[in-house]
């Protein structure tokens, strides 16, 4: 990852931790331009992708053994400061998903739970309505018990089984033209969440990804493992940047999930938080 300590827009402010100059405010291009995180059980990576300056997807893992989990969130980009709304609500829906499954909460109420605060994070980010920051949104949880998934927006989810073909454990929150019609932000108002339980029969691999990647996704039953959830993400992203990399691209894998089968909950549909 390449790091500025002089703006390279205005030339004279210093470089804030969060990749906004002191001075003019402006986003720094090279910020965040390639990121790579791992954590038991999980890995992640985001690139800038070819043709966007600023990198406004976020991403977070944690896992204590018991459960392995990730967000992934993109910033609007019609939106301002999208990457800051991007990076705080991966950050509080991680770290209050967390929380809430180490205190013994249910997945589902934990997910219902970060997803509404990290969307109160991000609306106090808002100087008003007409400037409000917005991302959005999807989390995921994978323990002994399942996977679980949790989404705002038009980020997604999908299961990678190792035998078998794969599929897709969110739907879009679009409209006509594929607008979207949910998001987090001040101008969305409270979170209404979406979450997903699926119990695999066999062993695979949970992704959490942005537009930037699955609108380049070939068929899910070609992406198999290579053993290595790193490795697997970095390809996920070089088949995005082959393709052209028209948007930034973020892949979270969370790995090697195996379940028994269990027909009361095998393909549970969507509920709300």
């Amino acid at each position: 990852m390449t790091t500025q300590t002089h703006c390279a827009l205005c030339g004279g402010g210093a470089v804030a931790p969060d990749g906004h100059c002191w001075d003019c405010g402006q986003a720094q291009p090279a910020f965040r331009s390639h990121l790579e995180i791992t954590t038991a059980g999980g890995a992640g990576v985001s690139d800038r992708g070819l043709r966007r300056g600023v990198n406004a997807d976020a991403m977070a893992l944690a896992g204590d053994g018991t459960w392995t989990i990730g967000v992934v969130c993109d910033g609007v980009s019609m939106s301002p400061r999208s990457e800051r709304a991007a990076r705080i609500a991966a950050d509080t829906g991680a770290s209050t998903l967390a929380a809430r499954l180490r205190a013994g909460a249910l997945p589902e109420t934990a997910l219902a739970d970060a997803a509404i605060r990290a969307g109160r994070a991000v609306a106090a980010l808002a100087e008003s309505a007409q400037a409000a920051p917005a991302c959005t949104y999807v989390a995921g949880v994978a323990g002994q018990g399942g996977i679980w998934a949790c989404w705002i927006g038009d980020s997604r989810a999908y299961w990678l089984p190792d035998e078998g073909a794969g599929m897709a454990l969110t739907e879009d929150d679009t409209g006509a033209h594929e607008a979207l019609s949910a998001w987090l932000g001040a101008d969305a108002g409270e979170p209404d969440p979406r979450i997903r339980s699926y119990r695999p029969p066999g062993p695979g691999r949970l992704l959490l990804c942005t537009d930037g990647l699955w609108r380049y996704l070939p068929g899910l039953d070609s992406l198999r493992s290579q053993g290595d959830l790193l490795a697997d993400a970095r390809g996920l992203i070089g088949l995005a940047l082959d393709a052209g990399g028209h948007d930034n691209i973020t892949a979270v894998l969370i790995g090697r999930v195996n379940a028994a089968r269990d027909p009361h909950s095998h393909n549970a549909r969507p509920t709300r938080g």
